[in-house]
């Protein structure tokens, strides 16, 4: 079979289909593939790609993209920062820096790093590309499903149905799969506003190349930067509580809609704001945590499953853990695929709910005010490397190659 070709006519019976050829759908397909189990990806673009700029990868990333098989190909892309460091917007002073050199990379056993997210996605695309047991498909955009005791149909526009023994949706936000499997309506608009851009090296202000993650944060608003692509670009994501309740993706943005939230900021931080021509605007979604995600042979995965503000910069991570926990749980029961997908949800639901509302309040320590603020300062100043990386270690040491025991329903076979 062509790869990446519009769906038509499908001959084959998959063991998964996956409604969605970004991050996460790539991922599953990949880690299921590397079960043996045969997957077709269903894109609805014209071509495989991904929006947006750069992406940050804890340790936990690296893990899972290693269970991938593409490790080495997201290291070669990455930039291996010195430092995530917040800094007081207000009054140009640092809040805290946490180090992500030698002892954290000892502790969690993978580097902290920031890549394009084009370039992560391209190198589990090609993992994907070079994958016997994955088809890849087009122009094919899913419409609706059909379960029954032992498949799943799945329509996708005006192609011939297409049949497997399950469904994982990993298509995004505003997802087909969970509207159909749970019907929970629309995703909650945050109000805050995103708006991204890519500086070319030498529009950075120089006094601000830094090799770290850089966040300033502010009343209501914060704002970061870090270097992607062998130091040729700096990513600069800046955000604000605009309230704005009417949903945004990837508009164009003019600098004069974007000043007037930074007015209060410092001169370094503001001086970097003034700096792009144009910027992008995203208005930022989530969900509450859910506790279903799967029915039957159908199953949700990513941002379909839990979308997340990006205030843990957790999103992708979660999706890529996601897939390799979706991977182990289909291996553990590979003759009972419901029983499978039950397995995943269980491993993952609390996992995720954590993250999600971490990042809520994440958000909330950013774009702290007045006493709150002085709080933050307090808090996290009198932090040691230690006692940050054991903070962290829930979130980054989390080990997800491993299905827990509670996470299998009584009666399931242990892993070999």
């Amino acid at each position: 079979m062509t790869r990446e070709q519009p769906l038509t006519t499908p001959a084959a019976r998959y063991d998964f289909v996956i409604a969605g050829g970004g991050i996460g759908g790539l991922s599953c397909a990949l880690a299921l593939a590397r079960k043996d189990f045969r997957v077709a990806v269903l894109e609805r673009a014209a071509e495989f790609g991904e929006l947006g700029a750069g992406i940050q990868m804890g340790p936990n990333a690296f893990t899972a993209l290693d269970y991938l098989g593409v490790g080495e190909a997201a290291r070669a892309g990455a930039v291996y920062i010195d430092r995530l460091i917040l800094m007081d917007s207000l009054d140009g002073g640092q809040i805290c820096s946490i180090d992500v050199g030698a002892d954290f990379r000892q502790r969690f056993g993978n580097p902290y790093a920031v890549i394009h997210r084009a370039d992560l996605h391209r190198s589990i695309l090609d993992g994907c590309r070079a994958a016997a047991n994955v088809d890849l498909f087009t122009h094919a955009c899913v419409i609706g499903f059909e379960q029954s005791a032992d498949g799943v149909v799945v329509r996708a526009g005006a192609a011939e149905p297409i049949r497997a023994r399950a469904l994982i949706g990993a298509d995004g936000l505003r997802s087909v799969v969970r509207d159909a499997l749970l019907g929970d309506g629309e995703p909650r608009v945050s109000g805050d506003v995103t708006y991204r851009a890519v500086l070319p090296l030498d529009d950075m202000p120089e006094e601000l190349r830094w090799n770290d993650m850089t966040i300033w944060c502010g009343p209501g608003t914060h704002v970061v930067h870090y270097p992607l692509r062998g130091w040729k670009l700096f990513n600069l994501v800046v955000t604000c509580h605009a309230r704005q309740k009417v949903e945004a993706h990837n508009e164009p943005a003019d600098p004069s809609e974007v000043l007037p939230w930074f007015s209060q900021l410092c001169e370094k931080p503001m001086g970097l704001v003034k700096t792009p021509k144009e910027y992008r605007r995203w208005v930022l979604c989530d969900r509450a945590a859910s506790e279903r995600w799967t029915h039957e042979r159908v199953a949700l995965l990513g941002d379909a499953a839990h979308p997340m503000l990006q205030y843990f910069a957790q999103g992708a991570c979660m999706a890529l853990e996601d897939a390799v926990s979706l991977a182990e749980a289909a291996a553990l029961e590979p003759d009972d695929i419901p029983g499978a997908l039950v397995i995943y949800e269980l491993d993952r639901i609390q996992r995720t709910a954590d993250v999600q509302l971490g990042s809520r309040m994440m958000g909330r320590l950013y774009h702290a005010t007045d006493a709150e603020r002085r709080v933050r300062q307090q808090l996290l100043g009198s932090m040691s490397q230690a006692e940050f990386r054991e903070n962290l270690a829930w979130l980054y040491g989390h080990d997800v190659c491993r299905i827990a025991t509670a996470a299998r329903p009584a009666g399931a076979r242990s892993p070999s």
